[in-house]
């Protein structure tokens, strides 16, 4: 039986290993959901038909906005507790700051290791803090407030990592590995500063772009609404895109956030990368913008650090070819989701409702 659990427990560790002592399986929530949100995760959890040897359930929204559980057993996790302990340098004797809402499956994993032998979870950094896992959006936090000097290890995931946050990590004598993975995959490929090789244990294949994982950390499935993932034998995806260079793995996005603008289809990363890369740009969305026949507009919501509308604009043209410019741009904070994922359908849905900022021509 899958038990929902708000996130705001004091003794939320303990919490957990009543419920998994009890035979049942824990699914995290976030004290913030409105009533109606969390009526729909517990229907969807007591309707829900457990496989065998389910162990934890996550909650993942993606970059629909849809939330869905993911299903998991023990191993799925807990083999990969080793390697992630190589990553962080520390064991149950150490302490990981988790700034997350435990009601991601990043957070949640740390807690499951910890219950597993790992390093004691924290909710935020402190000066004997050893280790964090967490956002890209939590590093700048910890760094813009002043890094601890306990801290020397970080694994960031969720979402794409700069390399000027990357430079300033390791400038404070951090040593960060950032990941890329999913729900549905757990880790994937890792990046220690050469790019992302796999992971230990996981090998990849590239079907037509589209990236195939097989490994031993693979989710079970769904509980209540579909979602991405999809299997061919030991092989699954979901359905993210990429290339293989010198051995490194690029990643592309997903299939199903491909831009179709005209005759052309853009790959909304690619544009962001070229974006973020201009001075004075903080980070960067890309969406399609729907505009009747012709497909969707794209568009770009910036964090931007001051005034620089005007060079945004001109050294993207430059840079960029004339299908992959931005037609509509907008400024704000860029919505994510509780694991910190960029939320491409919330920035749309900010835009039509007015509730941020249109840049000037």
């Amino acid at each position: 039986m899958i038990v929902p659990v708000k996130g705001a427990e004091t003794n939320l560790l303990e919490t957990l290993k009543q419920i998994r002592d009890q035979g049942n399986v824990p699914l995290v929530g976030d004290a913030r959901w409105t009533a109606k949100h969390w009526s729909a995760v517990i229907a969807a959890a007591t309707a829900a038909k457990l496989p065998e040897r389910t162990a934890w359930a996550t909650l993942t929204s993606g970059s629909s906005g849809n939330p869905r559980i993911v299903l998991r057993s023990e191993a799925s996790w807990a083999d990969s507790f080793d390697a992630v302990k190589e990553y962080l340098g520390i064991g149950a004797e150490g302490s990981v700051a988790l700034p997350a809402p435990p009601a991601s499956s990043l957070t949640l994993f740390s807690l499951a290791h910890a219950l597993n032998g790992g390093p004691q979870p924290q909710i935020r950094v402190t000066p004997e803090t050893d280790a964090l896992h967490g956002t890209p959006q939590a590093l700048r936090a910890v760094l813009d407030a002043g890094v601890h000097p306990n801290l020397r290890a970080a694994l960031i995931g969720g979402s794409y990592l700069e390399p000027e946050l990357r430079q300033r990590a390791e400038a404070a004598g951090i040593r960060l590995s950032a990941y890329y993975g999913a729900a549905e995959l757990s880790f994937v490929a890792v990046d220690e500063g050469d790019g992302l090789r796999t992971f230990p244990g996981v090998d990849i294949q590239l079907r037509d772009s589209e990236l195939w994982v097989r490994s031993p950390y693979i989710a079970t499935g769904y509980a209540g609404s579909p979602g991405p993932l999809r299997r061919d034998g030991q092989w699954a995806t979901v359905g993210d895109r990429a290339e293989l260079i010198d051995g490194r793995l690029r990643l592309l996005g997903r299939a199903d956030e491909a831009i179709l603008s005209a005759s052309a289809t853009i790959v909304p990363e690619e544009v962001e990368a070229v974006l973020r890369a201009i001075p004075g740009v903080r980070d960067a969305l890309v969406f399609g913008l729907p505009s009747g026949p012709i497909g969707a507009m794209v568009s770009a919501l910036l964090e931007l650090e001051d005034d620089t509308t005007a060079a945004v604009r001109e050294l993207a043209g430059a840079q960029l070819a004339p299908a992959h410019r931005p037609r509509r741009w907008f400024s704000g904070t860029i919505p994510r989701t509780a694991s910190g994922k960029p939320a491409r359908a919330e920035a749309l849905r900010l835009v039509l409702a007015g509730e941020v900022q249109k840049l000037a021509s």
